[in-house]
């Protein structure tokens, strides 16, 4: 597909590099060569200004599981905006879907809203310190929870540091907070334990992507991370932004069969409009409520909290979900694109490694196999890079990490696809 900018196309675009720091909205930079502006998406694909179609892999980073615009949304949504907007209090969509979220996810006793995955995780970690009466917290290198201070330590393409030191990941964080967060190495059971073992006294929460960005969990390291937390009654967090309700219907916990204390949810329960959640246990929820020995309870306020178009939006999503065959059909396309990936590295002769579980797929190109976020520094970035663009320019827009996968993904869609991985390797193989 040859990327034609038009003169609607180059306003639009030098728009963005005038109002936009980097002409981005804070997602995604546009590169004159390969970016272009989204004006529509229907289904499994997205359109640019001029009308151009790609699959779309992306789906808004992960909400859109069910595809843009699916008729079931758009229809409870437009019923509810002739009700309201917003009300600052108690309604009764948000009920309707806490009450939806607690039945299906194991740890859920209560719930609180609030509008972004970043949120979610800093409040989960608030709530933690809050409930144990430590500062400290433990996240795993690599692991992306958000954007704030706690979150943005060791993250994904950061040098390894020294186990547990950490590292800021972004100008404008205190240094002094590095003192306030470990770092432990995702699949090493050993290593973490002990780190654990070390530190429990000082620690409040131990945070983890369950599958963490492209790595699935080694057999026993979640239930090893599990064991050793309990053993010293620290709080464990799963920020399940990514995997609630996409790996299976009650999230990662119920996929792997581990269960934490605490959940940060986002993403799918919004049906693609702004929502997020912290799920636990009641004894350590109620701190949002009841005060400590301190006389506080924990903060937490939101213009938009449990908004009710997008608990609308979240309640008519998690209403298809439910529905048979849903979650085969998602983990069967999933398993679908890695296998052909790896069947076109073969064909082209080019070393990579297909990562990815249930409906998520990524490749990267490196001989070395891999487990560990250090496992993914050994990738070949130029490679990517050529990979990635060159999916563009064949239609398939997949991000630069994990690609997701929507139920409006059709056969048309993956044989298409098929031929855009076959493009696109072939290229990196003439550039090898």
């Amino acid at each position: 597909m040859a990327f034609v900018h038009t003169s609607r196309h180059q306003e639009m675009m030098a728009k963005a590099q005038r109002y936009f720091p980097g002409a981005s909205n804070g997602n995604a930079a546009l590169s004159p060569a390969t970016g272009f502006v989204i004006a529509s998406g229907q289904g499994s694909r997205v359109y640019d200004l001029e009308g151009h179609a790609w699959i779309d892999y992306l789906l808004g980073s992960g909400p859109m599981i069910l595809g843009h615009a699916h008729p079931q949304v758009v229809a409870a949504v437009q019923e509810q905006l002739s009700q309201g907007s917003t009300f600052f209090y108690l309604n009764d969509k948000a009920i309707e879907l806490a009450e939806a979220i607690v039945t299906a996810v194991a740890c859920a006793e209560q719930i609180r809203f609030m509008s972004s995955g970043t949120e979610a995780t800093f409040f989960a970690l608030r709530l933690a310190r809050a409930f144990r009466g430590r500062d400290k917290i433990l996240k795993f290198e690599g692991a992306y929870h958000g954007s704030h201070d706690y979150a943005m330590m060791n993250t994904e393409g950061q040098q390894p540091q020294a186990y547990p030191q950490a590292i800021r990941g972004s100008a404008g964080i205190p240094k002094s907070l590095e003192q306030e967060v470990l770092i432990a190495p995702y699949n090493d059971i050993e290593r973490t334990t002990a780190i654990i073992e070390t530190h429990h006294e000082a620690l409040a929460a131990v945070i983890i992507e369950p599958f963490q960005r492209t790595l699935s969990p080694l057999p026993g390291f979640l239930t090893g991370l599990r064991e050793v937390t309990a053993h010293y009654n620290i709080p464990l967090i799963y920020d399940e932004v990514v995997t609630g309700f996409r790996f299976a219907y009650g999230g990662a916990q119920e996929y792997y069969g581990v269960t934490p204390d605490l959940a940060a949810f986002g993403k799918i329960i919004g049906g693609g409009y702004p929502l997020a959640a912290v799920v636990g246990k009641a004894e350590i929820m109620a701190s949002f409520a009841h005060a400590k020995d301190d006389g506080l309870i924990v903060g937490q306020v939101g213009t938009l909290n449990g908004n009710p178009i997008a608990a609308t939006a979240g309640l008519a999503t998690l209403k298809v979900l439910q529905q048979a065959g849903t979650y085969e059909r998602l983990h069967t396309i999933g398993q679908r694109l890695r296998e052909q990936l790896q069947a076109t590295l073969r064909e082209h002769n080019v070393a990579g490694q297909v990562l990815g579980d249930g409906p998520i797929f990524h490749v990267l190109f490196t001989e070395q196999p891999v487990q560990t976020y250090r496992d993914t520094l050994t990738a070949d970035a130029q490679k990517q890079r050529i990979f990635h663009n060159a999916l563009l320019t064949h239609g398939v827009l997949k991000p630069a990490s994990k690609g997701y996968i929507s139920l409006a993904h059709s056969d048309v869609d993956l044989e298409e696809t098929a031929r855009g991985f076959d493009a696109a390797i072939a290229e990196v193989a003439r550039a090898s």
